[in-house]
């Protein structure tokens, strides 16, 4: 007999609401059973037609249970009626009916087939994580519907303003209750100088004395994960480790014949490693499981009754330093809080221990992702999909689309009429960020392209050493070093590690068997680097030698001790924007010849005209440039009119002349230059 959910009563009422109206908002906690009930109650409905369901699931943990508990309660195996696609890993085949995909996937298909013929309904998963693929999959769904009427949109969602959303969606709003026993909230904060891993162990010391059953707890990400299972690992009380084999948990002793099981929980491990998590212990143990936020909805985990919340996760934010998104930790919202703290209910009554201060408030809700990112993949979706007039449930910051185009543009993936070239259409087919897409495709020979791996990860990592620098051929030795079983003294080996799998990932989604270099010259880094950061080229200024021109216009300068003095032309792949000039904590020198041969367009000549205040009279120069690098000037000789006369027109503007002077003096000089050819006075 299968299992009874909260949501099945409501069941009924979603059948009726989706045969009569094309979208639906879906409220239900976690418990309530929407990922797994509501796709298999679709499944014979006359207006599907034998079509597809889709279900967007943001997290690979999630979409392989919902899956694989899906297909079990169906009765048969994963991929046959009920399958999921994830980033490398596809279990449907033609017998699928309900494919549970992650956010990537879901762009991808929308892409390849805009009116998704063979689908039916496109359900949205945990829609409040507002995630950008999320929001982008939504607003791509909706145009879609505009010429398929007999689409079906279903949005879903544990915490939610779902009042505000059944309005953008012109939509029918339901809601469930969920399956909760009461649940005591409880504040344990730091204590003064504490670090996170010492305030969670000594929490989790506490809970296993006062209260029964596993607990769950909330930690931001896999490092901090790692640190809290070590310290506990490493209580003062005395703690025996036991590492079975595959070591897929530790063991603490609990006292005579008890014993308790230590166990993560996070979306990069293998799938025998996140079963142990997902199911009770086999031996009756009680578990102690270290979770990012992919524990807080989606995935069921038996048997807790206390939840541990460190009131973090890891979220992307545009970091203008490397030119990238990237996941820092920060403080969740209430919402997420309140989610956090139901897990302890499930089952029984249940005790949430949070890791701040009563006092502490915190935001209703979690903000929408395309509010906080870098926006380059987004603006590259759109101008695939050629429709700028997508509905967005919050729309995109026109300055952050500004910026991501223009960056779109200097890597050669748009036009000047802001369209989709055909290397545009290469990159988006690699599914990851632009800068790094156009660095992969520009390396042509099988070594450049093992290495362009190796760099593609480098720069989407932290930094591996301990000692900083600003020679990213250092981090690259460390690496080559890392491969042949030696490992620099200034070097995290976890980090390079994480590099080397990442870079291995890239070489198999390339298609590359040739091995990494062993050994190379930094010019060789920088010449690829540039084909990612065209904006971020620099050559050295002609008077201080620690200063550089960014392609952009842009000053920055190197330490006094950098590895990179005295190269004439670098890249940066990292800056500190200061208030003057940025600083330059990672780059590689680049050959000019390089840059001469891969970006043409970029050098040219041209006669530029300006008001010298100092003179006191207009100076023409003929300028060579590199982008907005100023290379070579020298006196021009004849100059056209015209910039002159805008010369002119810029200096009476800028030394503040009254408004209707300036243009009858605009006229003055527009006039003279029709009738004489003007002499530009120039002084050494």
């Amino acid at each position: 007999m299968p299992p009874e959910f909260p949501i099945t009563s409501l069941l009924p009422e979603i059948r009726r609401s989706l045969s009569e109206h094309p979208r639906l908002v879906l409220e239900a906690p976690p418990g309530a059973g929407k990922t797994t009930q509501v796709p298999l109650a679709l499944l014979d409905e006359p207006w599907l037609g034998g079509r597809k369901i889709v279900m967007l699931e943001p997290r690979r943990v999630a979409a392989r249970a919902a899956a694989g508990f899906m297909a079990r309660q169906h009765g048969d195996a994963v991929g046959e009626t009920i399958g999921y696609r994830i980033r490398f890993e596809n279990r449907i085949s033609a017998r699928t009916r309900i494919e549970v995909v992650t956010e990537g996937i879901l762009t991808r298909m929308l892409q390849d087939d805009p009116l998704l013929e063979n689908v039916g309904a496109l359900l949205f998963d945990e829609f409040h994580e507002r995630h950008l693929a999320g929001d982008l999959g939504l607003a791509l769904a909706l145009d879609v519907q505009q010429l398929r009427e007999d689409l079906r949109i279903v949005v879903m969602s544990a915490t939610l303003d779902g009042e505000r959303l059944a309005r953008f969606l012109d939509a029918p709003r339901l809601s469930s209750e969920g399956r909760s026993f009461p649940v005591t909230v409880s504040h344990f904060p730091a204590r003064r100088e504490e670090s996170l891993e010492v305030q969670t162990r000594r929490t989790v010391e506490a809970a296993l004395v006062e209260y029964p059953g596993d607990l769950l707890v909330f930690l931001p990400g896999q490092r901090e994960i790692a640190r809290v299972e070590a310290a506990l690992l490493s209580s003062p009380s005395g703690v025996e480790i036991s590492r079975p084999h595959p070591p897929l948990g530790h063991l603490l002793p609990e006292g005579e014949g008890n014993s308790i099981v230590v166990l993560p929980l996070h979306g990069e491990l293998s799938i025998e490693q996140q079963s142990l998590a997902l199911q009770p212990d086999p031996q009756g143990r009680r578990r102690i499981v270290l979770a990012t936020n992919v524990a807080e909805s989606s995935v069921t985990l038996p048997g807790v009754r206390v939840v541990i919340d460190s009131g973090q996760a890891r979220e992307p934010r545009y970091e203008p330093n490397s030119g990238f998104s990237r996941l820092e930790s920060v403080s969740i919202s209430q919402a997420s809080a309140d989610q956090r703290a139901g897990r302890a209910g499930r089952v029984a009554e249940g005790w949430a221990l949070r890791l701040w201060p009563q006092s502490q408030r915190l935001e209703p809700q979690r903000r929408a992702e395309i509010t906080q990112v870098e926006l380059a993949s987004l603006a590259l979706e759109l101008a695939a999909w050629g429709n700028d007039a997508l509905r967005f449930v919050d729309p995109p910051p026109p300055g952050a689309l500004s910026a991501a185009r223009d960056l779109l543009l200097r890597l050669g993936a748009l036009d000047d009429r802001m369209s989709i070239t055909a290397l545009g259409k290469r990159m988006l087919g690699l599914g990851t960020h632009p800068r790094l897409a156009a660095m992969l495709l520009s390396s042509g020979e099988k070594e450049d392209r093992a290495l362009a791996c190796d760099l593609a990860a480098l720069v989407e990592a932290r930094d591996p050493l301990r000692s900083g620098g600003d020679a990213l051929a250092a981090r690259w030795r460390a690496l080559a070093a890392f491969r042949q079983g030696r490992l620099p003294g200034d070097a995290h080996r976890s980090g390079l590690a994480a590099i080397d799998a990442a870079a291995r990932q890239w070489r198999r989604r390339l298609g590359t068997d040739a091995p990494p270099p062993r050994e190379l010259e930094a010019h060789r880094l920088g010449d690829l680097l540039a084909h990612a950061f065209p904006d971020r080229i620099a050559h050295q200024h002609p008077t201080d030698p620690r200063r550089y021109q960014l392609a952009n216009g842009r000053m920055a300068r190197v330490f006094d001790d950098s590895a990179i003095f005295g190269e004439p032309w670098i890249v940066a792949a990292e800056l500190r924007f200061e208030a003057k000039d940025a600083l330059v904590l990672r780059a590689a020198p680049v050959d000019e010849s390089h840059l001469r041969k891969a970006f043409p367009q970029q050098f040219a000549s041209e006669d530029v005209v300006r008001w010298d205040a100092g003179k006191r009279a207009l100076s023409a120069q003929r300028e060579t440039r590199f982008d907005q690098i100023v290379l070579e000037s020298r006196p021009a000789g004849r100059v056209d009119p015209a910039h002159a006369a805008a010369a002119l027109t810029a200096a009476v503007r800028e030394l503040g002349i009254p408004e209707r002077l300036r243009q009858h003096l605009g006229r003055a000089v527009q006039h003279v230059h029709r009738e004489v050819e003007l002499h530009v006075v120039q002084r050494r």
